[in-house]
């Protein structure tokens, strides 16, 4: 590689921009865009993206808090106000007309100035999130809305110029740092080009139909972008001009506030060519930004320093970009609201949110043990958690919101150990809950049953999604197996208690009886040591019998269930867990019960069947009782039908299985429980 004189290197470097020098590859494209990046050791090509690594701060800091926060929470309507108001049917139609007037008068331009964020105070938020256990922080640089949040000299729509007339951006990020969070932007302008077209339309009936909206005037372009060609209806725009457009706009913003994060609201935008350039002008900017500060560009070394980066290791970039396509090692994979299935080789990030993403007066705020099991899942499988906390127009939080923050902080402080600086283990934990994950999937029902695992250094972490009822945990990843030199556990404690806690090691599992006062609500870590720590499988390791209750009689819940097979899960129907969508007749359930005594019982099954087609038969004790799913309204209208009598003829225990009479001919079928009355 040639080597570039100090002066030369120098004066490139002040005016930002080094794309045609030795240094930098200028890209090439059979469109005329301009796509300078900066120079380093990456290229705009996948193959040169290979070479990324992935930095320590963010591996370790597990959890962050976003500002999804603009002009479109003045409404208090909720998400895509300022599309969805020129969409007649649409919710925010309907407000807006109501509230403001029509559209062709009172258009989203005369929104923005509503936003005067007169409460805001980044300083006391951060504050918040920093407490709350936050070690990253992003702010909203730009949504669908083309309207900018920092002081841009390319856009005069932006908050520096109108509404709150404050660089949102660049107080978000002086707070961060000033309690020592690391600072990142959100950009949503790919989609804007497409997304904002609505604003162009008008009305096809009632009183103003035919009436243009306010997009539809050119004096308004620079807002509510100049109309798509036809056939340009995609997320991301296939018109060259606004795919440079968004380079110039996001590249002033990377370059004047130096993030240490960028997202992008979608795969990579606008392709390869673009899309990429950004990335390798992000990783190569924050090296030579780091280099900058690091040696003296005058200086011959500082020179070929930046030159020959690639061979310094030392000199990897520090930035994260995060976009919603498989990185395969390249970025971040980000996943909206939803979550991975199992580990993740490469770290990933969920973004979701504790509301709607803006303000919605409509909504209910996520409770914090959701919070709390979405960041402990994540985490157990090599992801973090960007979420999103809602703030009102004026830039306040609710009070729910402030107290939630305060459990949050609460709980991080005793539970942090297991989460923050970690890595996963070798499985993620120990779930009856099946997903095959992906975005907008999240809700789903945890219990202390499920458990998961992290480490830091030779210290193992089991994390339980609630506190078992009976006040014991069984970790069955970490039984003893007979013959097998493996999970020789020296020493067992709670997180947040101080006191010892009994414990053994049995086939079963490690047992652990907890203390009768509950240190959490919503979780129970045990922090344990030891040495050939391995995940013993789980079909060696069976989950302890249910015992009947007093008068003889067994309910077998969804949730207790050993599920066997790679699609039967759990899921939750009309606030109960049940087993379902259950539509392979290869698949199957079973219980392990203790029976105290012996006697005849009355079988019956809570099912839920669109079809009325499912044949299924219980087995236990060595005989089994068969019957018919009744047809029902909905997957979540559950009917229980009785099966028969079975004879328990001695006390102890059984496996109660319930499976498909005829595997080839099986429906699908939700199943609640399982039923086994005394008979009198």
């Amino acid at each position: 590689m040639k080597t570039l004189s100090p002066k030369i290197l120098l004066a490139a470097l002040l005016a930002g921009s080094l794309a045609s020098t030795a240094c930098a590859q200028e890209t090439k494209s059979a469109v005329p865009l301009h796509l300078p990046t900066a120079p380093g050791p990456f290229q705009p090509t996948m193959d040169s993206l290979t070479n990324y690594s992935y930095p320590e701060w963010f591996r370790d800091a597990k959890f962050g808090i976003w500002a999804h926060w603009g002009p479109q929470a003045v409404p208090m309507d909720g998400d895509w106000y300022a599309r969805g108001m020129y969409e007649p049917g649409n919710k925010h139609y309907t407000y807006h007309t109501n509230h403001y007037g029509h559209p062709s008068e009172f258009g989203y331009k005369d929104i923005i100035p509503l936003w005067k964020a007169e409460k805001w105070d980044p300083d006391r938020l951060m504050q918040l999130y920093k407490n709350a256990g936050a070690k990253y922080f992003v702010s909203m640089g730009t949504h669908h809305d083309n309207f900018f949040l920092w002081n841009s000299k390319l856009h005069k729509w932006n908050a520096a110029n109108m509404g709150p007339k404050r660089d949102v951006v660049g107080e978000w990020q002086q707070a961060a740092q000033k309690y020592g969070l690391k600072f990142g932007v959100s950009e949503h302008l790919g989609a804007s080009f497409t997304w904002f077209q609505s604003s162009h339309r008008a009305d096809k009936t009632g009183p103003k139909a035919g009436v243009p909206y306010d997009g539809a005037n050119s004096n308004y372009w620079d807002l509510y972008h100049f109309p798509a060609e036809p056939g340009d209806t995609g997320w991301y725009s296939n018109n060259p001009k606004w795919q440079q457009q968004w380079y110039t706009e996001i590249r002033e913003l990377v370059d004047n506030y130096h993030p240490d994060l960028l997202y992008s609201d979608g795969g990579v935008p606008f392709g390869n060519q673009v899309g990429l350039s950004m990335i390798a002008h992000l990783y190569n900017s924050d090296i030579q930004n780091r280099t900058r500060k690091s040696f003296d560009p005058l200086s011959r070394k500082g020179a070929e320093l930046l030159c020959d980066i690639n061979l310094k290791p030392n000199l990897a970039p520090q930035v994260i970009y995060n976009c919603k396509q498989k990185s395969e090692g390249r970025w971040v994979e980000d996943l909206e609201r939803g979550i991975m299935p199992k580990i993740d080789p490469y770290p990933w990030q969920t973004d979701t949110s504790i509301g709607d993403w803006f303000y919605d007066r409509n909504w209910k705020f996520r409770p914090v043990s959701w919070v709390i099991h979405m960041l402990v899942d994540n985490v157990s499988k090599n992801g973090n958690l960007l979420l999103n906390i809602v703030q009102r127009p004026d830039g306040s939080l609710d009070p729910e919101v402030e107290t939630m923050l305060q459990q949050l902080a609460t709980w991080n402080a005793i539970h942090g150990e297991a989460i923050f600086g970690t890595r996963p283990w070798l499985v993620y934990g120990e779930s009856g809950v099946k997903v095959k994950g992906g975005s907008f999937n999240e809700d789903f029902k945890y219990t202390a049953k499920e458990i998961r695992f992290t480490t830091k250094g030779a210290t193992l972490y089991a994390i339980a999604l609630g506190w078992p009822e009976d006040g014991q945990l069984v970790v069955r990843s970490l039984a003893s197996p007979a013959g097998e030199d493996v999970n020789h556990i020296t020493k067992v404690s709670l997180l947040g208690y101080k006191g010892e806690i009994h414990w053994k090691q049995t086939a079963d599992g490690l047992v652990v009886t907890l203390p009768p006062q509950r240190v959490s609500e919503f979780t129970a870590a045990l922090k344990i040591t030891g040495t050939r720590l391995r995940n013993v499988p789980l079909t060696t390791a069976a989950a302890p019998a249910l015992t009947a209750k007093p008068n003889g009689d067994l309910e077998l819940g969804a949730d207790d269930a050993e599920l066997h097979g790679d699609g039967i899960k759990t899921e939750d129907h009309g606030g109960q867990s049940n087993i379902g969508f259950w539509d392979n007749g290869n698949e199957w359930a079973s219980w392990k019960v203790r029976f105290p005594q012996a006697g005849v019982f009355k079988v019956s099954a809570s099912i839920a069947s669109i079809s009325g087609a499912s044949e299924f038969v219980v087995e236990v004790g060595g005989q089994q009782v068969s019957g018919k799913a009744d047809q029902t309204a909905g997957w979540d209208q559950f009917k229980e039908v009785g099966l028969g009598q079975v004879q328990i003829k001695q006390a102890g225990e059984q496996v109660v299985k319930i499976r498909p009479k005829d595997a080839a001919h099986w429906h699908a079928m939700n199943l609640r429980f399982v039923k086994l009355t005394k008979a009198e």
